[in-house]
């Protein structure tokens, strides 16, 4: 390894080892390159952003063993690089980050950025719910792109939730955005939300066995869904109405479980939402859509 001097000579070979090892990317970028420049930049405390400025800049010892060891440490261990360096980027913003939350990669960010427009005007979004919150990174990004809409961020998992007010202090939203313990609704009060989002658990029993080694570093919490994977989606659509305002709207990253939910109600509408970014599987409701189909919702969860 002598031999690897420069910045530019580490992503490099960072990139061409984890190739060579078969790892799997999407948990913050798509490509062993880009995985190499995060950890190198990572490990030299340095902004991701000044790679490439900074390629041709040599490493002290000390440099090259700390990168070293990090891309070791990402063979071996199949960890995702979000969990090696303690922070991720959604929406543009930085977030922490830790093994008891899912990491963030939701094509949501998207729609978050223009404050849900076109399906509602950004002007008149004053109330947000983020449910399933996890690392809290779907409702804080909303809070700073919608900066006059108070946010909720819910969670049946404590641990997410500390995680969540980690990134909640982390922008100084403490003002703007609470974090309330809940099993879906059961702790929400009924004080409509103009948005409810959410990124609930959606893979299926099958799947979730199939995953390749890197999510198994992520909490299975954020991924089960029972055997289809609409366990937590269903009572979503059944219950969402109670807490919506009369023109409010329900959107649900559904994933890889879109096809199921289409199949198991043919006869509804489904407006699924397309991203310039890439991404689907994110289907948006309003209320009186969810309402129109509430004894269909309500029979299948009680067959579920």
């Amino acid at each position: 390894m002598n031999d690897l001097q420069t910045i530019r000579d580490w992503v490099r070979w960072g990139g061409c080892r984890f190739t060579e090892a078969g790892l799997h990317f999407g948990h913050g970028t798509d490509n062993a390159f880009d995985e190499a420049a995060w950890l190198v930049a990572h490990a030299l405390k340095m902004p991701p952003t000044l790679i490439a400025e900074y390629g041709a800049c040599h490493l002290t010892g000390e440099e090259r063993e700390a990168v070293a060891a990090l891309i070791a440490r990402r063979i071996d261990e199949r960890c995702p690089a979000a969990y090696l360096t303690g922070r991720t980027w959604f929406a543009g913003l930085e977030m922490t980050i830790s093994d008891q939350v899912m990491v963030p990669r939701s094509p949501l960010a998207e729609l978050i950025v223009d404050g849900f427009s076109p399906w509602a005007d950004p002007t008149q979004v004053n109330r947000v719910l983020d449910l399933c919150t996890g690392s809290g990174c779907i409702g804080i990004a909303a809070a700073i792109h919608l900066p006059d809409a108070d946010v909720d961020l819910a969670d049946i998992s404590p641990a997410a939730l500390r995680v969540a007010m980690r990134n909640r202090s982390l922008h100084g939203l403490e003002d703007r955005v609470r974090v309330i313990e809940s099993d879906l609704f059961a702790a929400i009060d009924e004080d409509p939300y103009d948005v409810i989002v959410s990124n609930p658990p959606y893979v299926a029993a099958a799947e979730l066995e199939s995953l390749p080694a890197e999510y198994r570093h992520e909490p299975t919490l954020a991924f089960a869904a029972g055997e289809s994977g609409l366990d937590l989606v269903l009572r979503i659509l059944r219950d969402a109405p109670d807490f919506l305002a009369d023109d409010g709207l329900l959107i649900v990253e559904v994933g890889s479980a879109a096809e199921t939910l289409q199949d198991r109600f043919p006869t509804l509408h489904w407006t699924w939402l397309e991203f310039d970014h890439g991404g689907d599987g994110v289907f948006l409701m309003r209320r009186q859509e969810l309402l129109d189909a509430h004894a269909i919702f309500a029979e299948a969860v009680a067959d579920s």
